[in-house]
């Protein structure tokens, strides 16, 4: 069997991986120079099953109000004319009842659980390097009625097999020792032992080795112009290199997935929020954290890779535009100094933008289509790191014919 997969990002090369590793001839395709440069690039770095609330709660639509009129929310709408966005968001609006909340935030935890640890079990086969961190997360609250919220919210994750703790001031700053001179910012947290983070952009390189060594094809710079169908089955997908012809596709281009879809009569509930990222050196001189976590008032996340200290912050719905400016990072820099003031040399930041492919529900959309051989693997959010080697494994089982070992509701599209 050839399989063409679309999309070279994380989501793109984990299926990759898997599909190679049952026997199928693989070809990847994308419009980059290589592997992981749009949104797996320069993200959060967090894989975080202990973050696994979806956006859509009863809280989100004030917060998304508040944002025309207030500047520096952590959640920003921003009008446009966009048909597509307005139908994105009466369907994000429908998720943010509680009973959905909680609905969509389980399926998120289970799906997380079990893509960690098939990325552990990868990890450990392929000896991958990247990184990784696996000293837990911290999630800090600043106040004690947000901290009284998350312990509340976390009954959630906990019922869904994972492990939490709750940590006054004294012992954040005893965990995390950077962390000491912010204590008196710092009503407490909640930290998950068994998080980790670690460089999405350095591991989907290294699995592009592994991918390769397994005979996976992969073509860059080829922008895809349209997926040709007849009927009921796909034909071929057409690049600026040409049709490319396969037994059966996959569409893992993230928020371009919809783009590709639609005219093939698919309206994938998938639309891009912007998220930033500053990342710094790290000197001799420096104090960084030893583990990663998420400043949940201001939510900002913080990483670190080695010599690299990373912060990332903010959703902002503006279509497709990764443009950015010094100010849009002004949050994440006054964040960064107030928790980590000896962290990094942040005279020296490095900055980017990218585009989150959420779902209204925060859950991806995985499997078959009404295509027999096209199938899903997108709509990731903020979890693609954590979700990515699930999703895929997830996929091939499916492509293969296996039961999935894990409950699929609410993540396919028929």
């Amino acid at each position: 069997m050839k399989s063409i997969v679309l999309g070279a990002g994380i989501a793109g090369v984990t299926t990759a991986y898997y599909l190679a590793r049952d026997g199928r001839a693989v070809t990847v395709l994308d419009r980059r120079p290589g592997v992981a440069l749009e949104t797996s690039f320069a993200n959060a770095g967090l894989v975080a099953p202990g973050h696994s609330y979806t956006w859509a709660s009863p809280r989100a639509p004030k917060i998304l109000l508040k944002s025309l009129f207030v500047e520096g929310q952590a959640l920003r709408l921003r009008l446009n004319a966009d048909p597509h966005m307005w139908a994105w968001c009466v369907l994000f609006l429908r998720n943010c009842t509680a009973a959905r909340s909680r609905e969509n935030t389980a399926r998120k935890v289970r799906l997380c659980r079990y893509a960690q640890h098939q990325l552990q079990q990868l990890t450990a086969n392929e000896q991958l390097q990247y990184d990784g961190i696996r000293r837990g997360l911290l999630y800090l609250y600043r106040d004690a009625a947000s901290f009284e919220r998350g312990r509340a919210n976390m009954t959630i994750l906990v019922e869904n097999g994972l492990q939490l703790e709750t940590l006054d001031a004294a012992q954040v700053a005893q965990r995390e020792p950077a962390l000491a001179q912010a204590r008196e910012r710092i009503a407490g947290a909640i930290y998950c032992p068994t998080d980790e983070s670690g460089d999405a952009h350095q591991f989907t390189r290294q699995l592009q080795r592994a991918c390769e060594r397994l005979g996976v094809r992969f073509v860059f710079d080829a922008p895809i112009s349209r997926i040709e169908a007849t009927a009921d089955r796909i034909t071929g997908v057409r690049t600026s290199a040409g049709l490319m012809e396969g037994d059966d596709y996959v569409l893992a281009l993230g928020s371009y997935s919809p783009i590709l879809a639609r005219p093939l009569g698919y309206r994938l509930a998938i639309y891009p929020v912007k998220g930033y990222s500053a990342t710094f050196p790290v000197g001799p001189a420096h104090r960084p954290p030893q583990m990663g976590g998420v400043d949940e008032n201001h939510l900002v996340a913080w990483a670190r890779f080695g010599e690299r200290l990373r912060f990332t912050a903010t959703a902002e719905f503006a279509g497709y535009d990764t443009h950015h400016t010094p100010a849009d990072f002004d949050s994440i820099l006054r964040t960064a100094r107030e928790l980590f003031p000896d962290g990094a040399d942040y005279t020296k930041p490095g900055y980017w933008a990218g585009l989150r492919p959420m779902t209204p529900e925060g859950t991806p959309l995985i499997g078959a289509t009404r295509h027999r051989n096209l199938f899903l693997n997108t709509g990731h959010g903020h979890m693609g790191w954590t979700m990515a080697c699930g999703t895929a494994r997830l996929l091939a089982d499916i492509m293969a014919g296996r039961t999935p070992e894990l409950d699929m509701t609410g993540m396919t599209i028929k």
